[in-house]
């Protein structure tokens, strides 16, 4: 899945309405709470804490194999879980497992 799929199914899980994709700003550009944004959680750390807040998404870091951001989030009833290996950049980690359990929140939502 590209960033921007990942990023359009992760607004869509928080409510946030995308007007587009905007390679200048490097992000979506769109509406929340009737006020212009541009959205990338991606990048951004506090764009992915609120994220995180908004759909209570648990963090935590973990090994496997090396370190990793650990996080997990429900669908329904069910409890799951998304490592994402530090690498270089374990902020830059922690925001994709973020944004990859908030796209699949969004992909588990009935399409609008």
């Amino acid at each position: 899945m590209t960033d921007r799929e990942l990023l359009e199914l992760a607004a869509k899980s928080a409510g946030i309405k995308c007007a587009r994709w905007s390679n200048g700003f490097g992000g979506l550009v769109g509406n929340q709470d009737d006020r212009p944004i541009i959205w990338n959680p991606l990048t951004g750390d506090a764009d992915a804490f609120r994220l995180a807040v908004r759909l209570r998404i648990d963090l935590g870091e973990g090994i496997d194999k090396e370190p990793c951001a650990w996080v997990s989030y429900s669908i329904g009833d069910k409890l799951k879980s998304i490592n994402e290996h530090y690498g270089d950049d374990p902020y830059s980690a922690t925001r994709r497992a973020i944004v990859r359990a908030a796209a699949e929140i969004g992909k588990s939502m009935e399409p609008s």
